[in-house]
């Protein structure tokens, strides 16, 4: 059903934003992923609850690309302590809670990613895990300028914030910097999504 929402960019890129918002269990981590796939030739993820490997391996069976070439800022591997190794398309960031570390460490790949002259999606999973620690105005002052520094290269960004963890004073804060929301259900065991924009009333739900 992908194909047929009116989505706010094209499988080209076009420099967009786009968050997923619904409860838990309700496909917005695949569905980031398979947007990422379809909008950038390579796929940067901003990963506050999961590894660089699972990050890359899941993103790599979606895109059908090597694993290596999946750009990941880890949020989370430092507290968990263990080796970790970075290479050219790897950092790992001190913290959740430390969003000017987040932010540096994403700039880190933005370069790396500037000199492929490749069009390339952003993913940030997820919002939620920010507003754990932090308040809304800041993760909105973060996204605002990531936003703007993808959109600067004609770059997509697809984050993902589970709706029943936040108030809606909340939820709409962090709707505001995005051009559009996708929200999920899950309705009699079916995967339902509905598209909005700034411009348009939201679609109907739909199966995807």
């Amino acid at each position: 059903m992908l194909e047929d929402a009116p989505l706010s960019f094209d499988g080209g890129g076009g420099g967009r934003s786009l968050l997923i918002a619904g409860p838990p269990m309700t496909g917005k981590y695949d569905l980031m992923l398979r947007l990422l796939a379809e909008t950038g030739e390579r796929g940067v993820v901003i990963t506050t609850g999961d590894s660089a490997d699972q990050i890359r391996a899941d993103y790599a069976a979606v895109a059908d690309c090597d694993p290596a070439s999946v750009g990941v800022v880890d949020c989370v591997s430092k507290q968990r302590g263990g080796d970790l190794v970075e290479d050219e398309l790897v950092r790992y960031a001190s913290s959740p809670k430390n969003v000017t570390d987040i932010g540096m460490k994403f700039t880190d790949l933005y370069e790396v990613f500037r000199e492929t002259d490749q069009t390339v999606g952003v993913g940030v999973h997820t919002l939620s895990e920010l507003l754990m620690y932090l308040d809304p105005q800041d993760v909105y002052q973060f996204v605002r300028v990531l936003t703007r520094q993808v959109e600067s290269e004609g770059w997509s960004t697809v984050a993902v914030i589970n709706s029943t963890m936040h108030d809606e004073r909340t939820l709409h804060t962090m709707y505001e910097p995005f051009d559009t929301v996708i929200n999920t259900r899950e309705e009699d065991g079916s995967r339902e999504m509905r598209v909005r924009n700034r411009q348009t009333a939201a679609t109907a739900w739909t199966t995807f």
